[in-house]
């Protein structure tokens, strides 16, 4: 259940509509997705993550675009963001995730959360060769 309702013609807002429309241009579609309906309540604030998520995730750098994908699902899966775990996959999948990428992004969350929770229990000491302020002379 949201804690809001979007607005019936959230495009009346020109600050709503040049962000919506560069959302459009970006991603090469007219499908605006909820977390971008929603965020638009604070015109701002849609600016904002807009332009960080455009910045991130859709401008060319050194990671690959799936990759940053499925870095986006692990952190969503962590966090606990269904909708994100949701909307990130299908992205995902739309850049050529496959099936078996799937499984294996899978196994390496719950790897990954499984050894964080027995290294946080157990408290164990991070080794000096891992430690890049160590490594200073």
């Amino acid at each position: 259940m949201s804690t809001i309702t979007p607005a019936e013609n959230l495009e009346a807002d020109h600050r709503v509509k040049a962000v919506f429309d560069d959302i459009r241009a970006t991603r090469k579609s007219d499908f605006i997705n909820n977390m971008w309906l929603y965020l638009a309540f604070d015109p701002t604030l849609l600016e904002r993550t807009w332009a960080e998520v455009r910045t991130v995730m859709a401008t060319p750098s050194t990671l690959d675009p799936l990759i940053k994908e499925m870095l986006y699902i692990a952190v969503s899966v962590t966090n606990g963001c269904s909708y994100c775990v949701h909307s990130h996959t299908a992205a995902a999948k739309a850049k050529g995730m496959t099936d078996a990428q799937y499984a294996e992004l899978l196994s390496i969350i719950s790897l990954a959360g499984k050894t964080n929770q027995l290294a946080l229990g157990l408290q164990v000491p991070v080794d000096s060769v891992f430690d890049a302020d160590a490594a200073k002379p």
